[in-house]
């Protein structure tokens, strides 16, 4: 099974917050893949839930990572960056 990890600064003002943090969620779900956030250095949590998304309090200008497992792992990773850089 293939794994991709991929880093992207959150440009958004407002960092990732309701609406963007439900958007990644469904693509995440969508992608059919295993798919994990973590903000800086810290724990990886699920990337298919808001919740856990949100509570990664994440604010404009920090780095988050992303790991994908699962078939086409490279261009999903691509597409959820591309997801959560969209302004």
């Amino acid at each position: 099974m293939a794994t991709a990890t991929r880093s992207t600064v959150i440009n958004d003002p407002v960092g990732i917050h309701a609406r963007p943090a439900a958007e990644f969620a469904q693509a995440v779900t969508a992608s059919g893949c295993t798919v994990t956030i973590a903000k800086g250095d810290g724990d990886a949590v699920p990337a298919g839930s808001i919740l856990s998304v949100m509570g990664l309090g994440v604010k404009q200008g920090d780095t988050v990572t992303l790991t994908v497992e699962g078939d086409d792992a490279d261009n999903v990773a691509d597409s959820l960056v591309a997801t959560l850089t969209k302004a």
